[in-house]
């Protein structure tokens, strides 16, 4: 009956649905190859340059057939992002008129594996062999365009390597540089200040109108620029267990502890079935009876649940526990019995040798070399247990050698046979040496954890089909109210809550605290969907989700509310500043500092670069830069810094001697500008014109 009842308040929708299906029938042209409706063929362009549409989704299918899992969405977007930047970069390869050779394109041809290392490729020496690898592709003609593609490929990057050859090349730290660096550590200044504190008068004193926010952005307008998104609010109603299933679930649970009578057809009688107390067959009564199956491992008592854990674990053999809760799932668990040692803690101290699996030795020698310092290890370590942690840190080849060869707690068979056949075969306290393909290991078992098997039932609580209805019944409800009233009233009165809106751009898969909700996202951009247009979402594993587009944000500034928390501070510190600046009046730096009611502070030995000022005031570079212009004895002008307005006296300056190479100072620059080469590509992109029509197709 509950499902006829579903059906029959879904009908409306279904017709509508049903419809909807018809018409798109009858009108496939709408919506050919994901296209809704767009007369652009083109997903997008770079610089003038367009994008086929039709390209563009073969390269998407190649990424989502290639690696698994991975939605429409990201692989979209992950091969617009390709797209972009090898166009940026093409563009660059023809103004520098780059060209590579066949060799080159071999060179990187053979740098991949599937090719350099290919049996089919290799000579009787087990190296390349080109000859072979020409012979095979004119062999096979239905092969040639599978290297046509690879050969495109490693034409760019083979550019790609000469270009950012090229960029690092001209990159470079001049003598100058590091005598500016040099200067910069080592020269010192002395002063005395004053500082009037943008703290000390209060934010509700000073006011910041929308309009000045929007002046602050044009005048940095690229560093508040903004993509085109949506504003979205919701109300999430959860199709969730209510009360009255939970008790349903315990109850049923509960009545499974002790036996019941059931009519036995084929007798005409009633027989008594025993309860999970009483059950002789334990695994077969849990596997007739629970949504979990039957698991007869031993369990530490770390790994229970966290709430019941103790009680679980210090039961009787054949005691019964519960019903409790664990997760979605009501339980009842019975004892089987408990184990010594089902987990163990080792150190080791692995020392790997030349063919051995060990990922990184550090230093070549030969499994012999190997066996011998190994051996040398552990007589040290049985001579003096204690070196064992210093020993993992200097010389095992593992990564656990930065915790000391410490392996945590780990399961029987979790590690290869003949190190677990010595962890769980061996007393706490016990060292030895093993081999394995890794290498040979110096083992210490540091500890054990006894275990609990246990049987336990687990029925899960789900929404029963009348409370879904219910659920159902209320979002449509919801829905459909406030497609007429107002979003917020209409919530208030059915007791729901409208949760804070989510800023969502056009490629966008996450939605907020629900995580991916590609649809809701897309219907808010959408032709059609206007600002106030509600639509309900039924959302797997959560419930329903009524939506309403509540703000369109076009490209261009980000919208004011949203940078306010940051650009409202500066502002008003700008406002402060000027207030501050009036009182500074004087021309020495008593009367300043009794001005504004401060106190005159010193700075010893401050160099410009740690221009840091004590007392919590922290980084103040104008300040500390304009104590050094400043000649001995002279005061400074107001300076507006990061915390308030200073005044400054010049104490005294000191000036480090000169040296005859600062090349200490230009490697220390170099090393703090190695990555400036990655800052090619983001460069190329900021200048770039970019046209994105994604969002006009389905992805």
């Amino acid at each position: 009956m509950a499902v006829l009842a579903k059906i029959r308040q879904r009908s409306a929708l279904m017709i509508v649905v049903i419809a909807f299906a018809l018409f798109a029938f009858l009108v496939p042209s709408l919506f050919d190859k994901g296209n809704f409706g767009s007369t652009s063929k083109d997903v997008g362009s770079i610089n003038g340059k367009d994008i086929s549409f039709e390209d563009f989704r073969v390269k998407v299918s190649n990424v989502e057939k290639s690696q698994q899992g991975i939605t429409a969405t990201a692989a979209a977007n992950r091969v617009w992002d390709q797209e972009v930047t090898i166009a940026l970069l093409t563009s660059q390869f023809d103004k520098l008129g780059l060209r590579v050779g066949s060799k080159h394109i071999l060179e990187i041809l053979k740098a991949d594996q599937n090719i350099g290392k290919n049996p089919l490729f290799l000579n009787a020496a087990g190296g390349f062999d080109e000859a072979k690898f020409k012979e095979y592709f004119k062999s096979n003609p239905e092969q040639a365009q599978f290297l046509k593609d690879r050969e495109k490929d490693a034409e760019l990057n083979a550019k790609y390597q000469i270009y950012g050859n090229l960029i690092k090349a001209g990159l470079y730290t001049t003598e100058s540089e590091g005598k500016l660096k040099y200067e910069m550590e080592s020269n010192k200044a002395s002063f005395a200040y004053v500082a009037g504190l943008y703290s000390t008068i209060k934010d509700s004193d000073v006011k910041v109108s929308d309009d000045e926010i929007v002046a602050f952005m044009k005048k940095n307008e690229k560093k508040y620029k903004a993509d085109e998104t949506r504003e979205i609010e919701y109300v999430l109603i959860e199709d969730k267990a209510s009360p009255e299933d939970v008790a349903e679930v315990k109850a049923k649970v509960s009545a499974l502890l002790s036996g019941s009578v059931v009519y036995n057809q084929a007798t005409g009688k009633n027989d008594t079935l025993p309860g999970f107390k009483a059950a002789t067959n334990v695994v077969e009564f849990v596997n007739s009876n629970s949504d979990v199956p039957y698991d007869s491992t031993y369990v530490a008592k770390k790994d229970l649940p966290a709430v019941d854990a103790d009680k679980l674990y210090n039961l009787a053999p054949g005691e019964i526990y519960g019903p409790y809760m664990f997760g979605k799932y009501y339980c009842i668990s019975k004892s089987l019995g408990r184990k010594v040692g089902v987990n163990a803690k080792a150190s080791h101290i692995l020392i790997g040798y030349e063919g051995s699996q060990t990922p990184n030795t550090k230093e070549k020698r030969t499994k012999e070399e190997a066996k011998a310092k190994a051996e040398a290890i552990l007589a040290q370590v049985n001579s003096n247990p204690d070196s064992f942690l210093m020993l993992a840190f200097t010389a095992s080849d593992d990564s656990s050698a930065q915790q000391g060869g410490d392996l945590g707690f780990f399961g029987p068979n979790q590690m290869v046979k003949p190190f677990n056949d010595f962890v769980f075969g061996s007393p706490i306290g016990k060292v030895g040496l093993v081999e394995t393909p890794f290498g040979f290991h110096i083992i210490k078992v540091t500890d054990k954890q006894d275990g609990v098997r246990l049987a336990t039932i687990a029925q899960k609580v789900d929404a029963s089909e009348a409370t879904s209805d219910k659920v159902f019944t209320q979002a449509t409800k919801f829905e459909m109210d406030a497609i007429d009233k107002d979003f917020n009233k209409t919530a208030a009165a059915m007791k729901l809550t409208v949760a804070m809106p989510v800023s969502a751009k056009a490629m966008d898969e996450s939605f907020g605290p629900l995580g991916n909700q590609r649809n809701i996202v897309r219907w808010a951009f959408e032709d059609g969907t206007d600002v106030g247009a509600i639509k309900r979402f039924e959302v797997a594993n959560l419930g329903h989700v009524i939506a309403k587009l509540k703000k369109v944000n076009d490209e261009g500034l980000m919208a004011v509310d949203v940078v306010r928390s940051y650009v409202e501070p500066i502002l008003k510190n700008k406002k402060k500043a000027e207030l501050i600046k009036a009182k500074m009046t004087g021309s020495s730096l008593d009367a300043i500092a009794k001005a504004v009611r401060a106190p005159i502070q010193q700075a010893v030995d401050v160099t410009m670069d740690n221009p840091v000022l004590t007392g919590g005031v922290g980084q103040e570079p104008k300040v500390v830069g304009n104590a050094f212009a400043l000649a001995t004895g002279k005061l400074s002008a107001p300076i507006e810094g990061n915390t308030g307005v200073y005044v400054v006296l010049n104490k005294s300056t000191f000036k480090a001697p000169a040296l005859k190479s600062h090349a200490a100072y230009v490697s220390k620059l170099k090393a703090q500008s190695a990555g400036d080469a990655n800052r090619v590509v983001p460069a190329l992109k900021d200048i770039a014109k970019i046209e994105d029509n994604r969002s006009k197709f389905q992805y």
